[in-house]
């Protein structure tokens, strides 16, 4: 009795807590509990990136059991391997973004960050837009080029299509969420998230089997749900930058070119796109590597494995973001103690979620993987694929608190060169020689994954450790 009492309060504590974080009440990151901050950010921070890792698998979900299901996913897994590049130029302006916004609200400065973030918007909308319009027009290239086969290429250009001519709602969504996270606003960008998913969950059976007056568009209306459902995303976003009662906001005279600024923000998202387009192309070769040793079966089972493995990652990665906000606030502060706590408590977090996830793998892999595919020989690939890969989890939430800490210093450099030297020089060469060369095919890639990312994250922790993130000015 005595235990329950004194556990009653402290539960009370920990509800209350939730609720204002779920509600996005503000608060100064930059004193106080580190814990209370932690949570307040990290709680919809890990949702937000729930959210984003949903729309690929209920796209997933309801073209796997299409017809012709194992073209249909491979076109969703490849698709979505090249639109990592977009998430590449995203993130990285998102992270200048969050970098420059934390760093101006520390410092009390909320004119400037709504600023700043105006400015990000609008040099990364620009560079988006060339983009798109050549995945439009390459959309079939693009899938020959990834080992689609011609049936598969044939099927889902028009997916393919559309899904790259939506890059700037993929764009506007990272962005702006990034400096909303760089604000302490984690709450809007969660919700946004949320309202996107709920369009594309409810539009997606719609779109792909027909209801009503809307004709059944097949694998193409996958891709028309969730373009659309993004763009609805956005609007909620942007009603919240112009119209909001929050501290910062942003205005149309915000938008007028400033180079200064934006030369700050490119110099801090050069290479925080670098280090993303890194790891992004590392990713669209072993997708390559998998379909051409494995066919489609090896890649269907692999991109199953990949999207539900990233159901789970980006939360961890969502999590890992509240490291971001409170380095580049505290950094703000000049309390450079306070964001190196910041960091090691976030690390603590981070690594029992993903031990969490490690054991729900372990466990329920197979289950899992059924539940998105009928055929037997795709579940088999997507289950080993599983089973090797989610070995490094731990390794996995260690090293992305790491790699946002410095990125939230506004140190985009240090990542970088630590993800150039992983991916390229150490884990695509290890994939190689494993698949090709050993002929362990499919699983070769698979085994390589954990392998390389456990080496990261070594040298990142190592990195860290010696401080140079604390000296950035940004």
């Amino acid at each position: 009795m005595p235990s329950f009492t004194n556990d009653a309060p402290k539960a009370s504590r920990y509800v209350a807590l939730l609720l204002k974080a779920l509600r996005g009440e503000e608060m100064d990151y930059t004193q106080g509990s580190i814990r209370k901050a932690v949570i307040m950010l990290a709680i919809p921070m890990m949702l937000e990136m729930a959210m984003e890792s949903v729309f690929a698998l209920v796209d997933l979900y309801f073209v796997g059991h299409l017809d012709n299901s194992r073209e249909a996913i491979q076109t969703v897994g490849l698709t979505e391997s090249v639109l990592t590049i977009m998430y590449s130029i995203a993130i990285g302006m998102s992270m200048a973004a969050t970098a420059v916004v934390a760093r101006r609200v520390g410092e009390k400065n909320p004119e400037e960050a709504g600023h700043s973030g105006a400015q990000a918007i609008l040099v990364a909308s620009s560079v988006t837009l060339v983009l798109s319009m050549a995945g439009i027009y390459f959309a079939p290239d693009i899938l020959r080029l990834m080992g689609a086969s011609a049936e598969t290429t044939a099927q889902g250009s028009t997916f393919t299509r559309i899904m790259m001519g939506s890059s700037m709602a993929i764009m506007l969504l990272f962005l702006i969420n990034g400096i909303f996270r760089g604000a302490g606003n984690a709450a809007i960008a969660m919700k946004s998230l949320w309202i996107a998913n709920i369009c594309n969950i409810i539009l997606c059976p719609v779109f792909i089997n027909g209801f009503a007056f809307v004709p059944a568009f097949g694998l193409t209306g996958a891709a028309i749900a969730t373009a659309t459902g993004r763009s609805i995303g956005v609007l909620y976003q942007v009603y919240h930058l112009f119209g909001s009662k929050h501290q910062m906001k942003i205005r149309l005279s915000h938008f007028i070119p400033d180079f200064k600024v934006i030369r700050s923000l490119v110099g801090i998202a050069t290479p925080g796109i670098f280090q993303f387009v890194i790891a992004s192309c590392s990713w669209i070769f072993l997708a390559e590597l998998v379909a051409t040793t494995g066919g489609d079966t090896g890649s269907a089972g692999y991109q199953t494995a990949l999207r539900l493995m990233m159901f789970f990652m980006l939360p961890a990665w969502g999590l890992s973001n509240a490291a971001s906000t409170l380095v580049g606030q505290n950094l703000g502060a000049q309390n450079v103690q306070r964001a190196e706590e910041s960091v090691m408590k976030t690390v603590k977090y981070n690594v029992l979620f993903m031990l969490a996830v490690s054991i729900v793998f372990f466990m329920l892999g197979g289950w899992l993987v059924s539940f998105f595919s009928n055929d037997p020989a795709v579940c088999a690939v997507a289950r080993t694929a599983l089973m090797i890969m989610s070995a490094g989890f731990v390794c996995y939430g260690v090293g992305m608190v790491m790699i946002n800490a410095f990125n939230g210093a506004g140190d985009t450099w240090t990542p970088t060169w630590v993800n150039l030297f992983g991916f390229w020089t150490f884990q695509i060469p290890l994939a190689y020689l494993l698949a090709r060369y050993m002929e362990w095919g499919p699983k070769g890639v698979f085994v390589a994954i954990p392998v390389a990312e456990t080496a990261i994250t070594i040298a990142a922790f190592i990195l860290f450790k010696k401080g140079r993130w604390k000296k950035i000015k940004v």
